[in-house]
């Protein structure tokens, strides 16, 4: 192993004589240049000395070639230097144009930013927390933090995305959107709540959105009208009673409807669970085959929104004309 060690070459050795500079391995360049004067004066003295010249121009040539030779040798070296200065300046202040344009870019990105924020529904103050307080879960926070932190930044930045198309859906049962969406109310809410929602009142999300419609009708003085639809007058029952007069004790309006006793031209449209927000936004929720909800989908088309006050306008109607009387009035 010794052996190999020893003939094995170091990567970064260079042969004899070929160094960066051009100049021999291991030699100093200012020995090298001094070797270089003596040679070029000596020859220069030999010269002189074969066509016999007297002793005092044979040093005098000697010297001045000498002399010039190293001044020569300094000059080619300093014309290297200063070409590297300049190539090293030339790419130095590339790199700065760079970083002062990224910086001006970055600048401007940020200036037309808070331009928008200006100018949005959403006030600015609370923009720069959502910004200030992402930056201060620091590179140090463990990496479940960091992702977390990632994807609820993006799952936000996606909502305010559809939000400008005017739609929003959500994977599964919303758990924050309807008690956010009825803090935020400040006219109306009417909601139908079919069976499928039986189930859900007595869960502490449903217990949350009760408490969110009471102080929406006692602290913003919001009408809330929830219709509960069932599909015989069989089907109402001690439990549904009880519920309805519970939520009217709270300050909603309340009705029951059987879908049998609705007239045939009301049949023909579909009905499914929808709340409509002060007039202007529609939340539904879609169950899927097992009757599970699967999706949840905000909406802010005008004509979706249209269609789902009529809905709601003529199946309140047709409770309040009759089509189911005397539960009606048991709910009320």
């Amino acid at each position: 192993m010794d052996g190999s060690s020893r003939t094995a070459a170091a990567p970064g050795a260079s042969a004899p004589g070929a160094t960066g500079t051009g100049e021999p391995a291991g030699v100093p360049p200012f020995l090298l240049k001094t070797l270089i004067t003596a040679v070029v004066g000596g020859l220069t003295y030999a010269l002189t000395n074969v066509t016999d010249q007297p002793e005092v121009w044979k040093l005098t040539a000697s010297i001045f070639l000498g002399g010039a030779a190293m001044i020569i040798q300094y000059m080619i070296d300093f014309e290297r230097r200063l070409g590297g200065v300049e190539r090293s300046l030339a790419g130095h202040n590339a790199e700065m144009k760079g970083l002062v344009a990224e910086g001006f870019a970055k600048i401007n990105e940020a200036t037309e930013l808070f331009g928008l924020m200006e100018g949005s529904a959403v006030r600015p103050a609370m923009v720069t927390r959502l910004v200030r307080s992402a930056t201060e879960v620091g590179l140090e926070a463990p990496e479940i933090v960091k992702s977390f932190a990632q994807a609820e930044v993006n799952r936000l930045a996606t909502v305010m995305a559809n939000l400008t198309q005017k739609h929003a859906d959500y994977d599964g049962e919303d758990h924050d959107w309807i008690v956010t969406l009825t803090q935020c109310a400040m006219e109306s809410i009417d909601a139908t709540s079919t069976s499928v929602d039986h189930d859900f009142w007595p869960t502490e999300l449903g217990q949350r959105y009760l408490r969110a419609q009471r102080d929406a009708i006692h602290v913003r003085g919001v009408r809330i009208r929830r219709l509960f639809i069932v599909n015989r007058p069989d089907d109402i029952d001690e439990n549904l009673e009880r519920m309805a007069e519970h939520q009217q004790s709270l300050g909603i309006d309340v009705r029951i409807l059987a879908l049998s006793q609705l007239p045939p031209i009301l049949k023909m449209d579909t009905t499914n669970d929808f709340i409509v927000f002060d007039q202007s936004l529609s939340y539904e929720v879609e169950p899927d085959l097992q009757g599970v909800n699967s999706k949840t989908i905000m909406d802010l088309r005008e004509d979706r929104v249209a269609r789902r006050i009529k809905r709601f306008e003529e199946l309140w109607e047709a409770q309040d004309d009759g089509a189911d009387g005397e539960d009606g009035d048991d709910a009320e």
